[in-house]
């Protein structure tokens, strides 16, 4: 197997969880496991700065900033960078947007434009029985106890639907109008909300690794329980604790079509990697909730699987597909589980039972 030992890897949101996922999983693979590994990030998260993941750690301004262009290019110079993963969708954005100094993939701009957007999202798709059942409110009619298509039915969704938003900003199932009027004045700084039928089954992802309209990778896990989920009033925080690698296809139909009639409407070739977010509704049939243009957390536990997104992904970029594996998709074990807590790092365990009381692992 061939080995990069001089490559100089940029990651950006290095401090991020996900970004972080990213890098233990090259540091898996026996391609990239010595390569410079250089992070950026705006440094908010402290701990990302001092886990020892990186060589050294950039501070750049957010993607608004007039200097942000400017100050990473410089760094990509400095750093002799060879080859970059972009993390935080606003920067997968704004690396569609323009074209940076080094080897990078990103999603199509047309297709990250269409996708990082909720409503615009949802608005492509309709018709086509891959979303659930939604619609676009402003605070103000909500106030007046306005629902729209939804007359008064409940349980809702609702949601803050904005372009970049995450770890479910402004949700909560809200059971009757009283929770929901109380929910629009709690979150003063949204205008608009997203509201949605409320879908009671699993809550999945689809990883897809595209290379010049070709699917490549596919690799799919199931969200189970979430860090302190019993004090967000989404009882989402956007980390999971608890989740499996499955293998179900009915996830991967719907989402390749969903990518494929994007991609169709607007005459793009699609590249690089997305995570399509699904739920499920009582009868188990998936339903598109949103399409994240990176990385998602999980990634690494793919990796500990053998399956490794990050490392097939540099490869793309670096023209060496001749070292990439066949395999479509890897068959997970059935009682395989991603398990995290917060002062560990992710273990993937590829088969557990539950003990029995008064028994031992």
């Amino acid at each position: 197997m061939a080995s990069f030992d001089n490559l100089r890897v940029l990651i950006t949101g290095a401090c991020g969880v996900t970004s972080r996922a990213v890098v233990r999983s090259l540091r898996m693979s026996e391609e990239f496991a010595t390569s410079a590994l250089i992070g950026t990030d705006t440094c908010e998260n402290t701990y990302g700065l001092y886990e020892g993941l990186y060589e050294k750690i950039y501070k750049v301004p957010h993607t608004h900033h007039a200097s942000y262009s400017t100050m990473m290019i410089a760094i990509l110079e400095k750093e002799r960078i060879d080859v970059a993963i972009i993390i935080p969708e606003l920067e997968v954005l704004t690396w569609a947007k323009q074209s940076f100094p080094v080897k990078y993939v990103v999603p199509p701009l047309a297709f990250c434009e269409n996708s990082i957007n909720k409503a615009t999202l949802y608005k492509n798709l309709e018709g086509t029985g891959w979303i659930p059942r939604y619609a676009i409110v402003s605070r103000e009619q909500l106030l007046q106890g306005n629902t729209d298509k939804f007359n008064q039915e409940y349980p809702l969704w609702i949601r803050d639907f904005s372009s970049g938003s995450t770890s479910g900003k402004g949700a909560l199932k809200v059971q009757n109008a009283e929770e929901l009027k109380a929910w629009v004045i709690l979150n003063p700084a949204i205008d608009q909300f997203m509201l949605t039928e409320f879908l009671e089954g699993g809550n999945f992802a689809c990883h897809l690794l595209y290379h010049h309209g070709t699917l490549k990778k596919i690799a799919c896990y199931e969200r189970l329980v979430y860090f302190m989920g019993r004090v967000a009033p989404s009882g989402v925080t956007g980390n999971i604790a608890k989740g499996k690698l499955i293998n179900q296809p009915a996830l991967v139909e719907v989402a390749t079509q969903a990518i494929q009639k994007i991609c169709t409407d607007y005459n793009i070739e699609m590249n690089g990697i997305v995570a399509v977010d699904m739920k499920a509704d009582k009868e188990g049939k998936p339903f598109i909730t949103e399409i994240n243009i990176r990385h998602v957390a999980a990634t690494s536990a793919f990796a500990s699987a053998g399956f490794n997104l990050a490392a097939y992904q540099l490869l793309l970029v670096l023209g060496k597909e001749d070292l990439l594996s066949n395999e479509l998709e890897r068959k997970f074990p059935p009682d395989n589980l991603l398990l995290r807590d917060i002062d560990g790092i992710p273990t993937w365990v590829a088969s557990h039972q539950e003990p029995e009381l008064g028994s031992f692992i």
